[in-house]
């Protein structure tokens, strides 16, 4: 299980991931609402670290090429994502 200070280093390396991709930036800007003004007011917060995971885990390709160029494990995003504050609830509406 990850601590709290990991899951939020681990979220913030996601969002580089997917930042340092065009393609991937503008599907998680359009998927979320987000905006780059809120990437970098938000990008500390729980709740949107939890929408970096979220997006992330929605598709299973993504979620694979991400943990391999992070080099983890495929289930390190969802151990991630509980650890962090509102993330052990699911909300799949």
């Amino acid at each position: 299980m990850l601590s709290r200070e990991e899951a939020e280093v681990f979220a913030i390396q996601v969002l580089a991931w997917l930042a340092a991709d065009s393609g991937r930036l503008t599907g998680f800007l359009g998927a979320t609402g987000a905006s780059s003004a809120t990437l970098r007011r938000d990008a500390t917060e729980p709740a949107f670290m939890l929408a970096v995971l979220d997006y992330l885990m929605a598709d299973e390709a993504q979620l694979l090429a991400c943990c391999a160029a992070l080099e983890v494990s495929p289930d390190q995003p969802a151990q991630a994502r509980a650890a962090l504050p509102g993330g052990d609830q699911w909300h799949w509406t």
